[in-house]
């Protein structure tokens, strides 16, 4: 209870000082720096399972991206989802490893681009039967759980607006696209986050 009190009268001490000299706010709050050519943000991702046909997985991502203009970089999310049905309850995990590649243009404080990942998926799936334990099931009967790399792509419109110094608000999203089983399988990733131009 004492730090809390120690805490808040720092807190309400620092505020009254700000509101003294009148420098809540000035024109300098919201300056932004242009920053070099090297960008990196991370923020939170959804995106479609990549071998389930139904589900949002949530999670999180980060990336890195250099040039102006032409971009390269890389980039690495994970999501998990669960999803049951009236026999499997289904953990699902994607972790996405792409190379990126792409066109910028900034005009004021934003820039938007289309951006290109080509990498890999690896899918980690685990399915455990539904009431399996009060059945007597064991062992595979039970639970089982599987690991895959599939072959993967990303297009994606990325829009960036500088909000302070050097630091921006960033938004990305567009179509997926996975080989499983011989087959393609098409679905959507975005991600919204923080990025830091130096």
């Amino acid at each position: 209870m004492r730090r809390i009190s120690i805490l808040l009268a720092v807190a309400a001490t620092s505020v009254t000082e700000a509101a003294a000299d009148g420098t809540l706010l000035t024109d300098d709050t919201w300056r932004y720096a242009e920053g070099g050519a090297l960008v990196v943000d991370a923020g939170l991702a959804v995106a479609m399972p990549a071998a389930l046909p139904t589900g949002l997985a949530t999670g999180v991502g980060i990336g890195m991206a250099h040039g102006r203009g032409v971009v390269v970089g890389a980039r690495a999310s994970w999501v998990t989802t669960t999803e049951s049905s009236t026999v499997w309850t289904v953990t699902h995990s994607d972790l996405r490893l792409r190379l990126t590649g792409g066109l910028e243009r900034t005009a004021g404080r934003g820039t938007v681009g289309l951006r290109l990942g080509v990498g890999g998926t690896v899918v980690h799936e685990t399915r455990l039967r539904n009431q399996g334990m009060r059945a007597g099931l064991m062992g595979a009967d039970l639970e089982n759980a599987a690991i895959a790399l599939l072959p993967a792509a990303d297009l994606e419109l990325v829009v960036g607006v500088h909000v302070s110094g050097h630091w921006l608000l960033e938004l990305g999203g567009g179509p997926t696209l996975e080989v499983l089983a011989g087959g393609a399988h098409a679905g959507f990733g975005a991600q919204l986050g923080v990025g830091w131009r130096p």
